[in-house]
């Protein structure tokens, strides 16, 4: 029985290209900065976002806990969304290493808005923490996978630029986001004063993502890697396929896409209720009704056919396209997602 693993596009094996670069790359120790293939990996990665430096890191959740422990003080507060990845997801890290206070906002949409920004920016009074950096998130997971319009994000950047604050973008998807509005992905990267990006969800590699920045940042960014225990020493092998997956992998975003289009469309034909995005990427999220089994139920059911997929909550399940699963596949894992409902 062949598997179709739904539940993330984290679950993407590295390419044949990849597993190549990586027994072949040239090395050193990273923590003197002498891996040439993770300076050529973090060169890369600057220039691709219009930013000055960048800096490898093991995940997404380092790059993000980095990134604010670099831009904020003990007893700072964050903006960042009551749905956002780095609210709900990362351990708490921002306080418990950082002290910084979450000043949370509502990010259903996908964005905070401006107004909402501005609202957390108060005056200068002992009793408040102050706000000194916003956190935005694009593309946006648990709002359904959605890519924030260049115009909605440039409205929220630009009010806390008003507003004194420095930007952070947890970009984990970014290069989704710009494959949906078919723009660069400087779009969104370039507008604000830091970015991390996944190297291995869509793009496919098998470990690593990149923050990035203008050099004072990422000279300070590089000293709180180091004291989280992220210094790397011969990088270069895994940094060979991060090198492939952000030039190579970035170009084929869209495929992913349309797969998750197709099984959207196959799934409310079925019957079920999938969450309208105003523009989808690479995530369907369904909502089940009072009658049938629950998420977790259809979830045991379904991987016992070889379909995967992860539960959210009692009756929201999610499924992600991804480089390793086919328009084939897509049509199949549709196809007993129905009928083990009907089966109820």
């Amino acid at each position: 029985m062949s598997l179709i693993d739904l539940r993330s596009d984290t679950v993407t094996k590295p390419t044949d290209e990849m597993r190549s670069a990586m027994a072949s790359a040239e090395v050193g120790d990273d923590v003197y900065g002498e891996d040439p293939t993770v300076n050529k990996l973090e060169r890369e990665s600057a220039a691709a976002t219009g930013h000055e430096a960048g800096l490898f890191v093991t995940s997404g959740t380092q790059g993000n806990l980095v990134a604010l422990l670099t831009h904020c003080s003990r007893g700072d507060g964050a903006i960042l969304g009551a749905d956002s990845h780095i609210y709900i997801y990362e351990g708490g890290g921002l306080s418990a290493m950082g002290g910084i206070l979450p000043l949370v906002a509502d990010d259903k949409k996908g964005i905070i808005s401006p107004a909402n920004v501005a609202s957390w920016c108060r005056p200068v009074n002992v009793h408040f923490a102050p706000a000194r950096l916003l956190c935005v998130e694009n593309t946006h997971n648990r709002a359904g996978g959605i890519a924030v319009s260049p115009e909605d994000f440039g409205a929220t950047v630009d009010c806390a630029r008003t507003n004194g604050l420095k930007i952070h973008l947890d970009g984990a998807r970014v290069f989704n986001a710009a494959a949906a509005w078919g723009v660069d992905v400087k779009k969104f990267t370039a507008a604000v004063d830091s970015v991390q990006l996944c190297l291995s969800k869509g793009l496919g590699a098998p470990v690593g993502s990149m923050l990035c920045g203008s050099s004072d940042f990422i000279a300070r960014a590089r000293h709180w890697r180091k004291r989280l225990g992220g210094g790397l020493r011969q990088a270069g092998v895994i940094a060979a396929a991060g090198l492939i997956a952000l030039k190579d992998m970035s170009r084929r975003l869209g495929e992913d896409h349309e797969n998750a289009a197709m099984l959207s469309a196959i799934l409310r034909s079925g019957g079920l209720t999938v969450e309208e995005v105003s523009k989808p990427t690479n995530m369907v999220y369904v909502q089940l009704g009072r009658s049938g089994p629950d998420s977790a139920e259809l979830s045991r059911r379904c991987a016992a056919r070889g379909v995967m997929f992860g539960v959210v909550s009692e009756r929201r399940f999610r499924l992600v396209t991804h480089f390793n699963v086919t328009a084939s596949d897509v049509g199949q894992a549709g196809k007993i997602i129905l009928e083990e409902m009907k089966a109820s």
